[in-house]
């Protein structure tokens, strides 16, 4: 299982609230974390999806290569674009994104050139609150919650130190 992605020392962003960073992450069904990326505060979410993607590694358990395609990529509206649809029916990536209303009125607007709206599984996105209980696991420790530290590496070192945390309370024996 890969938890770690290539740090990146500037991933502290300014924006007007000040000095702010993103925790972006991949979760599996349980809320687990797959994948940690740290990126400036003011930073889009969108932009960061292929670089998730990208570090996904779940190591088999018998031989073979790690696994690197989910079966469905569950998000929010605000993955819904174009370049994220296609980069996942290029993997055989079923996407459970709804389309923003401003997507929605462009594509009609189009007519018939607007193409037909992307196949939506409205039970199946009802799974995607497991990210937001992971960030709001993320959230418990202080730290993370508040944001206090000056460097990004140190940032993303707490974000993996509690990712660690979480995933040795799945697995060990102990609650």
């Amino acid at each position: 299982m890969n938890l770690f992605a290539e740090p990146d020392d500037h991933a502290i962003g300014r924006s007007r609230g000040g000095l702010s960073t993103k925790i972006h992450a991949l979760v599996d069904g349980k809320g687990r974390p797959l994948v940690l990326l740290v990126a400036p505060g003011q930073g889009g979410d969108a932009p960061m999806f292929p670089h998730l993607i990208d570090h996904l590694k779940i190591n088999r358990a018998g031989p073979g290569r790690p696994r690197t395609r989910p079966d469905r990529v569950r998000g929010d509206k605000a993955y819904s674009s174009r370049a994220i649809r296609s980069l996942l029916r290029g993997r055989w990536i079923a996407a459970v994104i709804p389309e923003p209303a401003d997507q929605i009125g462009h594509r009609k607007r189009r007519g018939s050139v607007g193409g037909r709206p992307p196949l939506f599984d409205k039970e199946d996105y009802k799974g995607r609150n497991v990210v937001e209980r992971n960030f709001n696991t993320f959230k418990q420790w202080r730290g993370l919650a508040t944001r206090y530290d000056k460097l990004a590496l140190t940032y993303r070192g707490g974000a993996v130190l509690r990712a660690v945390s979480i995933w040795l309370a799945a697995l060990g024996d102990t609650p």
